[in-house]
């Protein structure tokens, strides 16, 4: 999986009301820094030229000062499993440019938070989560290198009959349960 920095994620504006949430949570919460990162799945090396070329259609803005390491990291990305309309039309787009060794390029949104206490605690990261990241159809991971889970591929499982014709509301009710069906 290959990782491109990318440019700012949010205003200033957006920014600034989003740290007062976070501080409704955490009042050592001091800044918030949010950048994209795109990642590449790639059927093969790209090229230095191949690279470059595919570095220079996902620069979309300024590349930002990186923060400080001492800050806290998370990283929101589409949900496993799914690929996210971003996706689709910006793989369109590099494969329109030649670029066919790429199999699929995701984005995430890197969160950096500071804090006076200098690290978060668990509870605070829980707590922070559901403000920056919509749980239908997003997760939050700790590390970029955590994203390559955007490109695991899930292998097809065998059809389940549930004979309720014989056996009723209670075959359903157990396949419900076992299938985690949330009926």
């Amino acid at each position: 999986m290959l990782k491109i920095r990318g440019c700012n994620a949010l205003s200033g504006f957006r920014i600034n009301k989003i740290l007062l949430s976070l501080q409704n949570v955490d009042q050592t919460i001091t800044g918030i820094h949010t950048e994209y990162v795109h990642f590449a799945e790639l059927e093969s090396e790209l090229m230095v030229n191949e690279y470059d070329h595919l570095a220079s259609l996902l620069h979309y803005g300024p590349l930002p000062q990186p923060p400080d390491p001492a800050w806290h990291m998370l990283l929101v990305t589409p949900r496993p499993g799914t690929i996210s309309p971003w996706s689709s039309k910006a793989t369109d787009i590099v494969h329109n440019c030649g670029l066919r060794q790429v199999i699929r390029v995701e984005r995430g949104l890197v969160w950096y938070i500071q804090s006076s206490d200098q690290a978060l605690t668990t509870t605070t990261v829980e707590r922070i989560k559901p403000l920056i990241h919509d749980r239908m159809t997003e997760v939050v991971l700790n590390k970029l290198d955590d994203a390559s889970i955007l490109f695991n591929k899930a292998r097809p499982v065998h059809h389940t009959y549930i004979d309720i014709q014989s056996a009723g509301k209670d075959a359903l009710s157990m396949a419900n349960s076992e299938m985690g069906l949330a009926l």
